[in-house]
């Protein structure tokens, strides 16, 4: 008696889904309510929060259930002090009865996101953020006064802890669908407010290889990105299965960060010429710069750092290697080299190439539709010509420099064993005795 499941778990629980992690809050003790528990499903404690505001975690191989004490003296008074109306609800362990004193099984029926009140954003501004990441959840819709106070408050998200933001945007992010609420972020002005470099590029217009403005593209970009990833297999039907082998969750989350922030250093790099051309030199470079400051400000790991700084420094790269191709200057050995360099990020950003390339102009012009062709032989080869060579022995190692060489193990071991590593891949020498 006196425990009530709350939060997302009644929303997983309503649309026939199996939540893996549970919230209850109880009236009584948690500790005790939570040493019953993890006695029935075999699962152990984890004491977690500062005093007086305790939670007792459960953790067993299948589920995480969170213990807390009621915030209030009542249910109805707890509920009254969530976000979200379908987050308002509860479920009483002991009656078997839903507890919804807001509404929330009605906009749950309506899909439909709508705040418990005015106040919720000031307490904790990074509901902002979830009310656009529940929504993209759900596939919900945001009721429109919900809407309204949002763009009253976008600028309240400067106060929420990096890391904090980081986790309700990639989840977000990790949607199928997240262009649409990510636009409609930018309605209300909290995605320029998470990310000010953005709001700059809506004022920087490009040179006649673009038909859009910097904001206008990376927007484009990033929608052309989400429906290569939704489905692979119709842009890529010869290559899709590796595709979905090679992206995990996280994978898919980074690279449409990327994209986001693939252009943000046009605007400080925009030079015009005296023919009045327009040009953005350097700015793969500055572009990483900066994102790279906004990862260390939302406390990304040190790997999520590295790959979102590769794909943006290097996003031009294949455009590169596809003008050399036109100048019929592009050897097997530089697209060798190219894919060494690389490594395991080459899928990712040919496929950044790809949505990057789609978004400059209209989908059907010519000389996207032969880059876009280019991009793909690569990804073929990547897949099914370099990626099998790699997995083969090396032909020589550390131990031939050392045994054969007479040679003392330093840094030049690497320089060496990746050339030979080179010339093999590229078909120069084919054998160990060569």
């Amino acid at each position: 008696k006196g425990a009530y499941v709350i939060g997302g778990s009644i929303i997983e629980l309503l649309l026939d889904r199996i939540p893996t992690d549970y919230d209850i809050a109880v009236t009584g003790n948690p500790k005790k309510i939570a040493e019953k528990i993890a006695k029935n499903i075999s699962g152990r404690l984890v004491e977690m929060g500062k005093p007086g505001q305790m939670i007792i975690r459960v953790v067993s191989n299948d589920n995480i259930i969170d213990i807390s004490p009621l915030n209030g003296s009542f249910i109805e008074d707890d509920l009254k002090k969530r976000d979200f109306t379908i987050n308002a609800m509860a479920y009483d362990l002991s009656s078997g009865e839903i507890i919804d004193c807001l509404g929330g099984l009605g906009d749950l029926a309506d899909k439909k996101v709508r705040m418990v009140s005015a106040d919720v954003f000031k307490k904790d501004p990074i509901r902002l953020i979830r009310a656009y990441r529940i929504a993209a959840c759900l596939d919900f819709k945001i009721e429109s006064q919900t809407v309204s106070v949002i763009s009253a408050y976008a600028k309240l998200i400067e106060n929420s802890a990096g890391e904090r933001i980081r986790g309700e945007i990639f989840k977000l992010l990790g949607t199928s669908k997240s262009y649409h609420y990510l636009s409609q972020m930018d309605d209300t002005g909290l995605l320029s407010a998470i990310f000010p470099d953005l709001e700059r590029l809506k004022e920087c217009r490009q040179n006649n290889h673009h038909i859009y403005n910097v904001f206008e593209h990376t927007m484009k970009a990033y929608q052309h990105l989400e429906t290569i990833l939704n489905d692979s297999a119709k842009i890529l039907p010869d290559t899709f299965i590796p595709i979905r082998q090679y992206l995990d969750e996280k994978k898919i989350v980074l690279l449409k960060y990327a994209i986001l922030m693939h252009d943000i250093g046009k605007p400080w790099v925009k030079t015009v010429d005296n023919r009045g051309e327009i040009h953005f030199y350097g700015h793969p470079r500055k572009s990483a710069d900066l994102a790279q400051k906004i990862s260390q400000k939302l406390k990304f790991s040190n790997r999520e750092k590295r790959f979102v700084d590769f794909i943006i420094r290097n996003h031009l790269n294949p455009l590169f290697l596809f003008t050399a191709m036109k100048k019929k200057t592009l050897t097997h050995k530089g697209v060798t080299r190219f894919f060494i360099k690389c490594g395991d990020n080459t899928p990712a950003l040919l496929l950044h190439t790809i949505a990057d390339i789609m978004a400059k102009r209209d989908t059907t012009d010519q000389a996207n539709k032969a880059f876009i062709c280019f991009v793909t032989d690569m990804i073929r080869n990547f897949f099914y010509d370099f990626n099998c060579k790699i997995k083969e022995s090396p032909l020589i190692t550390g131990r031939d420099l050392i045994h054969e060489f007479g040679l003392t193990p330093s840094p030049l071991f690497k320089t060496i064993l990746n050339l030979v590593q080179e010339e093999k891949l590229t078909g120069t020498i084919k054998s160990r005795s060569e």
